[in-house]
């Protein structure tokens, strides 16, 4: 760690402990004292970033910058297609696993498999804090609330705890059945608000270098893990709200969780460091990835820019007809109905239908539930680089980890 990178390390405090239901190993069971983390209080603390990692930084906001203006007329579309990355991604990281297409269904609210649903619920959430910081120009307690309510609602075993913060003791790694042997056990519940609001102050500085500010916020709030599940996916969403808070973006978000899946376990240990004070290590991989995610995002906004031309050389569809209404609206909504389809195209179910079967058989969309009604396509183009570019992200994120070969 440089000397001008000093931050606080967490320290430590005994708390006794007792389980509440009895299981686990008699080890488990015979557990009275826990040490728990203390994080610093960094409201009014300040980060001297050495001359590499401040370079680090100012290259990737410049890229960041640049890709909003490589989407041109298809920024809305961008930030779309983003968000569902970065949605997918943070996911990922959780062990949260599900196909392309079963995302796809899940997004028009077809039944889909449960880890596509979450997904889609991290993608609502994502929404809500970027949408929000964007709008008042400040990220609240209660934002992070409201976007923790959205994503987990409709999970089997901790709805009863969406939207608010725990009131149990949690810890992270070890035992099942205790925190013996825990990577981390976060503040006791009763130091919650004490932390969160003191959190709460230091995402809305406006004397912090953006990407600092998102690294130690980020890293600051999964140290504290505030809820009973979802602080990984609410945590990585607070990078983007503090982006869009920062107007560092405007419409679109940084898929840095992409590139962060790619090193998961990286990624984690850069979070254990940050609890030994090691900020500056973060705020450089952050960067780094930072960079990474927005020059291959700018791929993707010149792959979206190409597409309705590309698709209306392939189906050429007559001037005025629902076909050509559909190919208009793909970009902005790559997964459609037959309802949504038949909206867009203001036609008749027949006429709609048949348009949907040709758009299919020139190859623009498929199909993707297999039944005869409530039919669902997807654009074929955007799911392919949707998917390509979570490829891409990765290649270059491992590629960076390889050593150099010795000549």
């Amino acid at each position: 760690m440089a000397a001008d990178e000093a931050w606080p390390a967490h320290t430590s405090e005994p708390r006794a402990w007792r389980q509440k239901y009895r299981g686990g190993t008699r080890e488990d069971r015979m557990l009275s004292t826990i040490d728990v983390a203390l994080p610093p209080l960094i409201a009014h603390l300040d980060f001297s970033a050495a001359p590499a990692t401040a370079t680090l930084t100012e290259q990737a906001i410049v890229e960041i910058a640049y890709t909003e203006g490589a989407a041109g007329a298809q920024l809305a579309a961008l930030g779309r297609f983003l968000t569902q990355t970065e949605s997918v991604s943070s996911s990922k990281i959780e062990r949260v696993e599900a196909g392309s297409e079963d995302f796809a269904r899940a997004l028009v609210g077809i039944k889909a498999n449960p880890s596509a649903v979450s997904m889609v619920a991290a993608t609502e959430a994502l929404n809500s804090m970027v949408d929000r910081a964007g709008e008042t120009g400040r990220i609240e307690l209660a934002d992070l609330l409201a976007a923790h309510a959205i994503l987990m609602r409709d999970d089997p075993l901790d709805r009863d705890y969406a939207g608010r913060v725990r009131d149990m003791q949690n810890w992270i790694g070890g035992s099942d059945h205790s925190p013996r042997g825990a990577v981390h056990i976060p503040p006791p519940p009763e130091l919650l608000d004490r932390y969160l609001r003191d959190l709460e102050t230091y995402i809305n500085r406006d004397d912090v270098p953006p990407l600092v500010q998102a690294a130690a916020a980020h890293a600051q709030f999964e140290s504290i893990h505030p809820f009973t599940d979802g602080n990984g996916r609410i945590g990585r969403a607070l990078i983007n709200a503090i982006l869009r808070r920062r107007k560092v973006t405007r419409a679109t978000v940084v898929p840095i969780a992409t590139a962060m899946v790619a090193d998961r376990d990286g990624y984690f240990a850069l979070v254990n460091g940050y609890r030994r004070g090691h900020l500056g290590a973060f705020v450089r991989s952050m960067s780094e990835q930072a960079i990474v995610a927005a020059e291959e995002s700018q791929k993707s906004a010149h792959r979206l820019r190409e597409l309705p031309a590309e698709w209306a050389g392939m189906s050429r569809p007559r001037s005025g007809s629902a076909a050509e209404r559909i190919l208009g609206s793909l970009l902005d909504q790559p997964v459609i109905s037959t309802e949504s389809a038949r909206r867009i195209s203001g036609a008749s179910a027949g006429s709609t239908s048949e348009a949907l079967s040709r758009l299919e058989a020139d190859g623009v969309l498929r199909e993707i539930t297999g039944r005869t009604k409530n039919k669902v396509w997807a654009a074929v183009d955007v799911t392919a680089e949707l998917d390509d570019l979570q490829v891409r992200i990765a290649k270059r994120v491992q590629a960076a980890k390889e050593p150099e070969v010795q000549t």
